[in-house]
């Protein structure tokens, strides 16, 4: 259970890391990046980033290895925005939720695709039993 200072920093995080990716940080291998979540250490020294791709998946452990490259630029971009006596240190971690959630809906698209099928041809197969 975090306490509401420690949800206060991860969500100030999230944000800022965000607009750091989109505009400060010029690196090609960081094309469709989001950060989902940020969790924090009970101390708030230490943040840790969940980082959601859109690609393939050479793309995402390139953005990946990216953002990792980057942590201590993004630190020292921090570092006027806080108001905490330490930066923490970012790590950063794939979240494939958002993959997950496309995977069963594509699935469910599936479903609903194959149904209507299956209930039309049960009931053509009606009207012509009671012709």
């Amino acid at each position: 259970m975090s306490t509401r200072r420690q949800q206060q920093v991860s969500e100030f995080l999230r944000e800022e890391i965000s607009a750091i990716i989109q505009r400060e940080l010029n690196d090609p291998r960081l094309g469709l990046v989001s950060i989902t979540r940020v969790d924090m250490s009970p101390d708030l020294r230490y943040a840790r980033a969940f980082v959601s791709v859109f690609g393939t998946e050479e793309e995402f452990a390139e953005a990946i290895a990216a953002l990792k490259g980057a942590s201590g630029f993004i630190r020292h971009q921090l570092k006027p925005r806080m108001r905490v006596r330490h930066i923490p240190e970012i790590t950063f971690q794939s979240d494939r939720s958002m993959q997950h959630a496309d995977t069963i809906t594509r699935a469910l698209n599936e479903i609903e695709w194959a149904t209507p099928a299956t209930e039309t041809t049960e009931s053509s197969e009606e009207k012509n039993d009671g012709e």
